[in-house]
């Protein structure tokens, strides 16, 4: 398999119909082998049996359970089952272009370990205006994690995909299961001297997003002050 493309799902039932036939569509016109990968983690909605019913032609969509919950346990399942040159994972939402997926397999290609979408790197753009909340807590996390991920201006945007022998290496060394797992794996993918490249995309915020400015931001930061103390030690 050349490539297969990672979905953690929780409660997706759905979207995750439109998004699915959306991927096949698009992976079906690239010349690679590539799968789609359902990561399921606990939904209650029937997420599992909507993806078991759908028709995807050529392009082979399988769905994994795991029970550990947080969208991290979720995409490092699915990263650790693979067995294709390339993976990497999407948000159900699609909020990142497909289009992306050219660009990134093309980095990853030519020898970078990691192609991943950026929000901030020079010709992004947001397609919505987002609230001040948002803004003002992204740049502040944005701060706190650039000196764990060098010259990464965006380690948060839900489209990553790597060389899979660099992230299966560097997951071993990943504990965080949360919304922080994106800079703890870029962290260990930079420590194996593994290079990052950013594609600028123009990002779609979805307001069905399942993460939570208040909730979720408080756990994140609080994640980034524990890789702080490990790095420390």
């Amino acid at each position: 398999m050349d490539l297969e493309v990672i979905v953690p799902a929780y409660n997706e039932a759905t979207r995750l119909p439109d998004t699915l036939r959306a991927a096949v569509d698009y992976l079906a016109g690239l010349p690679l082998t590539s799968r789609v990968v359902v990561v399921d983690n606990g939904s209650v909605d029937g997420t599992a049996a909507v993806v078991d019913q759908l028709d995807t032609g050529s392009v082979e969509v399988v769905v994994i359970g795991c029970s550990r919950p947080g969208k991290g346990a979720a995409v490092r399942r699915g990263l650790l089952t693979s067995s294709a040159r390339f993976v990497g994972f999407v948000d159900a939402d699609l909020s990142t272009p497909l289009d992306t997926l050219a660009r990134a397999v093309a980095e990853l290609t030519s020898g970078a370990e990691a192609a991943i979408a950026s929000r901030h790197a020079p010709g992004a753009s947001f397609v919505h205006p987002r609230s001040l909340g948002r803004k003002v807590g992204g740049s502040a996390f944005r701060a706190l994690a650039r000196p764990l991920v060098t010259k990464v201006r965006d380690t948060q945007c839900g489209f990553k995909f790597f060389q899979r022998s660099a992230v299966q290496s560097a997951l071993l060394r990943c504990r965080v299961d949360g919304f922080a797992f994106d800079v703890e794996l870029l962290r260990q993918v930079q420590a194996d001297g593994g290079r990052i490249v950013e594609l600028p995309v123009a990002w779609r915020d979805d307001t069905r997003s399942t993460f939570r400015p208040l909730r979720d931001g408080l756990a994140s930061f609080t994640a980034l002050l524990r890789l702080y103390r490990g790095a420390h030690r």
